[in-house]
C-alpha cells in the first residue's frame, strides 16, 4: 500500500501498520472486527482514523497499544514503531516503549487517571520507572510538566486528586502522562469527548503545540468530520472493520472516491434548510456476525452492483490515495 504522507518513499515511518486484523471471541464463535487495516504515519504528522461508531477505530488504536479485553485476539499483521514489531513483543517488551516510544490519550480522563492516587504522583511515575530519576526530580519534573499543559499553579496542585479538576483540565494532565517521556507515537482516541466547544479547540491546541515541540506522529480517532479537516494531514476512513479510503484530508474531503466517504461528507448540514430533512447515510453499519461477503458497504451504496455483491473490492493505491470501491474511478470524476 502507498504511503499516505507525502514524504519521500525514502524516508522511514513512525508507525506503520500492515494487515492488522483483531478478532473476537464470542458465544456464538470467532466475529472478525478489525480486517487487513494498513496505514502509515511520518514524523510530524496527524493521521485520522474516521469513521462512525462500530468501524473499529478505537479497536485499532487498542491493538496498537497492546490495550486489547481479554476477548479480543490479533490475528495476522504487523504494527511498526520504527524498525520494531511490537506485536511480536513479550510484556516486558512492551512496558519499555510504553511512554518513551508509544503513548495513547483516551477519550474519559476520569477513568483514565488513578482517582485514589495524587495527580502529579500519576505525572512523576514515569520519569521514575523510565528515567530513573529520585522523586524530587520526578517532582520537579511532573510539576514543569503540568505547567506546560496549562494546568495553574502546578506546584500546589501537584498533590490533588483527578476529581478536584474539571473536565478540560482532567485531560490536559491526561495529555501531560502521555507526552511525559516525548513518544514517537502519540494515538489519541476521540480526546475531545464530552468536552464543550471551546475546551476541545484548546485541548487540540495544546496537542497540536506538543506536536510541534517533539515532532510526534498523531494517531486521531474521531467521527468528527469538522476536527478532522481542521487538525489532520491524512486520513483513513473506516467501515465495518476495513480501511475503505485513504489520503490526505484535503484531496479526500474534496473528491471523494468511495461512496461512503462521499456519504459521511454529504451529510454535513452545511446548507440545511429549517424544516427540511436532514442529510444522512441511508441504513446501518451491519453487526460483525453479518458482515457480507462482498462489499461490505453495500447494503447502503447508491451505486452498488451485481459486482459489489460478489467481490470485495481491494484498497488499491492511485498516488498517495487509495480506495476499496470497484467504482472508485467514476466517483472521482462525478
Amino acid at each position: 500500500m502507498s504511503e499516505l504522507a507525502s514524504e519521500p518513499s525514502t524516508s522511514a515511518a513512525a508507525l506503520s501498520v500492515e494487515g492488522l486484523t483483531v478478532d473476537l471471541h464470542t458465544p456464538h464463535g470467532l466475529l472478525r472486527a478489525v480486517n487487513d487495516v494498513s496505514f502509515t504515519v511520518h514524523r510530524g504528522r496527524t493521521l485520522a482514523l474516521l469513521g462512525e461508531s462500530g468501524c473499529g477505530k478505537s479497536l485499532t488504536a487498542q491493538s496498537i497499544a497492546g490495550l486489547l479485553d481479554p476477548v479480543a485476539e490479533v490475528t495476522g499483521g504487523s504494527v511498526l514503531v520504527g524498525e520494531q514489531d511490537v506485536l511480536r513483543l513479550d510484556r516486558a517488551g512492551r512496558r519499555a516503549i510504553a511512554g518513551p516510544r508509544l503513548s495513547i490519550v483516551f477519550q474519559d480522563a476520569l477513568t483514565a487517571l488513578n482517582p485514589v492516587q495524587p495527580v502529579g504522583r500519576q505525572l512523576a511515575e514515569p520519569f521514575r520507572i523510565h528515567r530513573g530519576l529520585s522523586r524530587r526530580a520526578a517532582r520537579a519534573e511532573a510539576v514543569e510538566l503540568m505547567g506546560r499543559v496549562g494546568i495553574p499553579e502546578p506546584a500546589s496542585r501537584y498533590r490533588a486528586y483527578p476529581h478536584q479538576f474539571s473536565g478540560g483540565m482532567r485531560q490536559r494532565l491526561l495529555i501531560a502522562m502521555a507526552v511525559a517521556l516525548e513518544p514517537d507515537v502519540l494515538l489519541a482516541d476521540e480526546p475531545t469527548t464530552a468536552l464543550d466547544v471551546t475546551v476541545q479547540a484548546q485541548i487540540m491546541q495544546l496537542l497540536r503545540d506538543l506536536q510541534t515541540e517533539r515532532d510526534m506522529a498523531v494517531v486521531l480517532i474521531t467521527h468528527d468530520l469538522a476536527l478532522v479537516a481542521e487538525r489532520a494531514d491524512d486520513v483513513a476512513v473506516m467501515y465495518a472493520g476495513n480501511v475503505v479510503e485513504t489520503g490526505p484530508v484535503r484531496e479526500v474531503f474534496d473528491h471523494p472516491r468511495h461512496p461512503y466517504t462521499k456519504g459521511l461528507l454529504d451529510s454535513v448540514p452545511e446548507h440545511a434548510r429549517r424544516g427540511t430533512p436532514l442529510p444522512a447515510v441511508a441504513g446501518s453499519p451491519p453487526e460483525l456476525s453479518a458482515i457480507p461477503a462482498g462489499c461490505v458497504f453495500q447494503a447502503r451504496c447508491p451505486l452498488a452492483a451485481d459486482r459489489c455483491a460478489e467481490e470485495r473490492p481491494a484498497l488499491v493505491s492511485v498516488g498517495d490515495r487509495a480506495a476499496a470501491c470497484h467504482f472508485s474511478e467514476e466517483l472521482s470524476h462525478a
